[in-house]
């Protein structure tokens, strides 16, 4: 790549924690279960059934959806020589920029996804906002007009060393 644009540092992350799969994976297969039962064997679903229009709306949403957008959902994380590059795939169609010169401080960190800001994901929180999608370690951004970003990752000393030589160099 050119010297501009030259990456430093790169991360994909996805969700791999066994206990969403099952959660998003249970949903699913209700939704497969009822479509099956209800339009196939044309035995309604509960007591109540839906529609059948509406069931294979559902289970397009539910059972088809959700497990595809949960697959293909990913972290991207880059430090290039003119800052950190955030894209959580497919809600951001690009990268969100931060230039380096917006930085006022940055450190690796330990935090409490659930308690300081609601899980995992794009987040907000009492804290600032968030991009992580497992575990429980990032590096912590303080922006100069004092907005605060933590970004989790898997190798948090590595993305700091990227960010604190890059930042150097831009000096």
């Amino acid at each position: 790549m050119t010297g501009e644009n030259k990456i430093l540092f790169s991360e994909i992350q996805k969700f791999r924690q066994a206990w969403i799969w099952i959660i998003i994976l249970a949903i699913a297969g209700v939704f497969w279960y009822a479509f099956i039962t209800q339009i196939f064997f044309k035995i309604p679903f509960g007591n109540k059934s839906m529609p059948d229009d509406y069931l294979a709306v559902f289970w397009l949403v539910f059972g088809i959806g959700l497990p595809v957008l949960f697959y293909n959902i990913k972290l991207i994380t880059e430090v290039r020589n003119d800052g950190i590059y955030i894209r959580f795939f497919p809600i951001h169609f690009s990268f969100r920029k931060i230039p380096f010169d917006q930085l006022k401080k940055y450190e690796v960190r330990t935090y409490r996804p659930i308690l300081e800001y609601g899980g995992w994901g794009i987040r907000w929180g009492f804290k600032g906002k968030a991009y992580n999608v497992s575990g429980n370690r990032g590096v912590q951004l303080e922006l100069m007009n004092g907005k605060r970003i933590l970004i989790g990752s898997e190798r948090p000393e590595e993305l700091f060393y990227a960010i604190d030589v890059s930042k150097e160099k831009n000096k």
